[in-house]
């Protein structure tokens, strides 16, 4: 089962995501205002108890960014061999993965804008995989990385690339103008190693294919991730970790190809689903 977070009319609302639309649940569950609160107390299993007695109720609706209260996003970049590569500065596979934080207001949901800032027409893409922290822990070992994942989702995650060299050592700026990113289009509850060890990523512009890669061919893999990031800090339910995009970013071609208003962005992993994404200027 599928959970999103949509809005109908303003106001939001969480649920199950059917053939037909949505089985509204936040009703249901008053002790969880958001997704997010149900991430946090382990409930998903509640909500899809409670989605199977329940018919569709809503048709039309808006999908949000799938966590929108998210207070923590971790990014790992330059986590694929070829993307390593692609820098031309005769640097070896880094010994640590390379960090950095995204915020909420970054990203907007499936089906909805990637807005291009009038300051820099350098957006570009970047298909990933995301994963959403279930059980808090610190110092997590490899071998139990996975009984800390509650939950999947895919991330554009849209980058500015020239305000990303605008310092000497972070990247930040770059990675968080609003909604130049989406996270969605829902969470797909984590069972088994293999929605992980066997998942593909493929971007699509414009029908396009960009990029193409599977997950076990990361520098770092989520494991390593979990087990690194957990090191320094504390993991807490309904932290969100971003875990590499492969080659073929836009900003790597010659001449680069950024996004520009029109074009349609499709992020695809088996077993998880497609994040949908048009582009637009933003509106002044």
């Amino acid at each position: 089962m599928r959970f999103a977070s949509f809005s109908v009319g303003g106001h939001f609302h969480y649920g199950a995501v059917t053939e037909d639309g949505m089985i509204a649940l936040d009703d249901s569950f008053p002790q969880w205002p958001t997704l997010l609160d149900v991430v946090k107390n382990n409930a998903l299993g509640e909500l899809e108890q409670a989605a199977k007695s329940r018919p569709t109720s809503h048709k039309v609706f808006q999908y949000e960014m799938v966590l929108p209260n998210a207070s923590r996003i971790l990014c790992v970049g330059v986590n694929f061999p070829d993307r390593n590569a692609e820098y031309k500065d005769g640097s070896v596979q880094p010994e640590y993965m390379s960090l950095f934080p995204r915020f909420a207001s970054g990203f907007t949901g499936h089906e909805r804008p990637l807005i291009r800032p009038p300051e820099s027409h350098k957006l570009d893409y970047e298909g990933e995989v995301a994963i959403v922290i279930g059980k808090g822990g610190r110092r997590i070992a490899q071998a139990d990385a996975y009984d800390h994942i509650a939950a999947l989702t895919l991330c554009n995650e849209g980058t500015i690339r020239d305000w990303v060299r605008h310092a000497k050592f972070n990247v930040t700026q770059g990675k968080n103008w609003d909604r130049s990113g989406a996270l969605g289009p829902w969470l797909v509850p984590f069972s088994n190693a293999a929605q992980l060890d066997e998942a593909r990523i493929q971007t699509h512009v414009n029908g396009e294919l960009r990029q193409d890669d599977t997950l076990n061919r990361m520098i770092f893999p989520i494991r390593r991730e979990i087990e690194y990031i957990s090191t320094f800090m504390t993991l807490q339910p309904g932290d969100i970790i971003v875990t590499g995009t492969p080659t073929g970013a836009g900003a790597r071609f010659d001449p680069p190809r950024f996004l520009k208003p029109g074009d349609v962005v499709e992020v695809s992993v088996n077993g998880i689903g497609t994040l949908r994404n048009t582009v637009e200027d933003e509106a002044l």
